[in-house]
């Protein structure tokens, strides 16, 4: 265990989830579902997480993926909800036997665990030693829970209005980290 390591893989991976960014889009699942589910949404990012630092390769090989197509399927769902947030309309139906899910896709998947942050633990897994990499992800979990937990106080401080605002505005930023993620595994280098 390396603390420089850890706090290498940590700060990489706090701006890659970008969970303070992600707060407006948080707040549109919590009212739309009615509350967002912390410790499911948490649990299910950190069995995505560390299992993809164990077996992401081997889980991509199996389906016969590539990781440019799985990030590619990750920036569709972005740029849907992006969509969503900017022009305030809905494109994903919800499912009223799923009521909650929202705290799974689109939050666990792809907001929190998307394809950028799941690339990523690759990437840093052929860095950085697998422990520490691991200790980084834990840490990220961490902060992710605790901003999950404070979304309905985040909510009354923002406000309806400021809300509306920074809804648009983080719509944008999806946006272009979609068309980013595009981008990138759709042209060749």
């Amino acid at each position: 265990m390396d603390i420089k390591e850890i706090f290498s893989v940590s700060l990489i991976l706090f701006s890659v989830i970008d969970i303070i960014g992600s707060v407006p889009f948080i707040i549109l699942i919590k009212k739309r579902d009615g509350r967002i589910y912390a410790e499911k949404a948490t649990i299910i990012s950190a069995v995505l997480m560390v299992g993809f630092l164990y077996l992401g390769l081997s889980i991509l090989k199996l389906f016969g993926l590539d990781v440019a197509s799985f990030a590619l399927a990750g920036a569709i769902v972005i740029f849907i909800v992006a969509l969503e947030m900017i022009l305030g309309i809905t494109l994903i139906k919800d499912d009223p036997d799923a009521k909650g899910s929202g705290s799974i896709v689109p939050l666990a998947f792809p907001l929190i665990a998307g394809a950028g942050t799941l690339t990523t633990i690759l990437s840093l897994r052929a860095v950085y030693e697998e422990a520490n990499v691991l200790a980084g992800i834990l840490i990220n979990l961490v902060l992710v829970y605790i901003v999950l937990r404070s979304v309905s106080w985040l909510e009354r401080v923002i406000g309806n209005s400021g809300f509306a605002v920074l809804r648009r505005v983080f719509g944008v930023i999806l946006l272009a980290i979609a068309v980013k993620i595009f981008k990138t595994n759709l042209l060749p280098a």
